[in-house]
């Protein structure tokens, strides 16, 4: 039986802290059932429903004043096919667990984002991706999908059933219904060699189109006010399994990428004036290193210090000339940024949606201390994307509407057109949701 739990004193919290709500009622289903009543009562009640992962979005997209569905009771991997090659889990699922469960089965995901915090509807239904020169997004993983639909119903969609519903539900926004369960391809557990080294920022944009080519998965990070950058190459190895010793791991992934990172940030936001001298130390900190493991110790890393983050995705011919203008900007400027930039790339896929629908993409975040006024940081970074035909992530911040993104997608009338027949009342309906796709 799934549990309700009255919202009357209850605020919903985001990770970054910078979105709440007050739901009029929370409801716990423990099955795809137990969800489809709930979705149905609350239509009976006249409210709206959100279903809520690990609210690590940015945005508001996960916010209402109805039904907030919670899915941790929507745990676990419900099937392996090794003859297909798939995988089938609950909708709850963090990713952590998924990747932990894989590995124990000698199974992978091809490709992941770099935090495993999300849960696998909430990943994907916002579009979290890695980067790849190749492999996609977590969502471009997807085989098949389990929903819950407006008139609650729950209804299966695949490349062969549904399809139409499959071409845009793979990065849904919560817009087309309660997502119940996920199939992913999985592939035989492989190594990775991850080579990170520093590298000054004009030689990481002056090389961009070699390293892109050359790795299967390069990112970078520029410091803003430094000249510096650190990269990242990870590629499949024939092994041995070589990690990072433990007292090394703590000491950089903890100690210095999490702690000394903290401390960073609190004294930057008490004196700002004091944030281009630590970006100086903090792009200088963390040496070359490499490394041979099982994916997910590769590609993901723990994320301590609280942020809020605005990330788009450009054209990939357009990201050097990008940032190249926003180390412009913020060095003309007095914005003071104590938070790397990340860069990264996807190939392009065929999820109406997806941030790399029909284009090889490359992305630019941008990030500021969670408490610290990003709004300036921001608005002049988004003008820089805009003009290159960004398209932002949909659970980062943005001032992006529907009239935007229907010149930005080449397929947004098809998603929009199919929210109509599936949500014709906006049962799921809310603010952001208007904004985005509009009314």
């Amino acid at each position: 039986m799934s549990t309700t739990v009255s919202g009357k004193n209850g605020t919903w919290r985001n990770w970054g802290g910078n979105v709440s709500a007050r739901p009029a009622r929370e409801v716990v289903p423990a099955s795809a059932e137990e969800l489809a009543a709930a979705v149905r009562k609350a239509a009976e009640d006249g409210l709206k429903v959100k279903a809520v992962g690990t609210g690590h979005s940015f945005t508001s997209i996960a916010a209402t004043d109805g039904v907030l569905i919670r899915p941790q009771l929507l745990t676990g991997i419900r099937d392996i096919d090794r003859t297909a090659m798939t995988v089938t889990v609950e909708a709850g699922t963090p990713l952590k667990r998924l990747n932990v469960a894989l590995a124990r089965e000698g199974l992978s995901l091809t490709n992941m984002g770099d935090i495993m915090e999300q849960t696998v509807s909430g990943a994907t239904s916002t579009g979290t991706h890695g980067t790849g020169r190749d492999s996609a997004s977590i969502a471009a993983q997807i085989t098949a999908l389990e929903l819950v639909t407006a008139d609650g119903s729950v209804l299966t969609c695949s490349a062969e059933e549904n399809p139409d519903v499959f071409a845009a539900a793979r990065i849904g926004l919560g817009a087309l219904g309660v997502v119940t369960a996920i199939t992913f391809a999985v592939e035989p557990v492989f190594l990775l060699t991850a080579r990170e080294e520093p590298m000054t920022f004009d030689r990481v944009t002056s090389d961009f189109d070699e390293l892109w080519a050359e790795n299967e998965h390069f990112e970078f990070y520029w410091f803003p006010h430094t000249g510096n950058a650190n990269t990242k190459r990870n590629n499949r190895s024939a092994g041995p399994q070589r990690p990072v010793g433990q007292a090394k791991a703590w000491f950089e992934d903890e100690f210095l990428s999490n702690g000394v990172f903290q401390a960073a940030q609190w004294v930057g936001r008490a004196v700002p004036a004091t944030i281009p001298a630590i970006a100086q130390v903090s792009s200088k900190a963390l040496s070359a290193r490499t490394y041979t493991d099982i994916p997910y110790k590769v590609f993901t890393s723990p994320r301590r210090v609280r942020f809020v983050e605005m990330e788009y995705a450009l054209p990939r011919g357009a990201v050097v000339e990008a940032l190249r203008e926003l180390k412009s900007m913020v060095d003309a400027s007095d914005l003071r940024v104590s938070f790397p930039v990340e860069v990264r790339t996807a190939p392009a896929d065929d999820i109406a949606l997806s941030t790399a629908s029909g284009r090889d993409s490359a992305y630019i975040a941008v990030h500021m201390a969670k408490g610290t006024p990003f709004q300036r940081y921001f608005t002049a970074a988004e003008r820089i994307f805009t003009a290159h035909e960004g398209r932002p992530h949909w659970g980062k911040v943005h001032t992006r509407d529907a009239e935007y993104f229907a010149g930005a997608y080449p397929r947004f009338a098809e998603f929009t057109a199919l929210r109509d027949r599936l949500d014709p009342d906006r049962l799921f309906q809310n603010d952001y949701l208007r904004r985005v796709l509009g009314p």
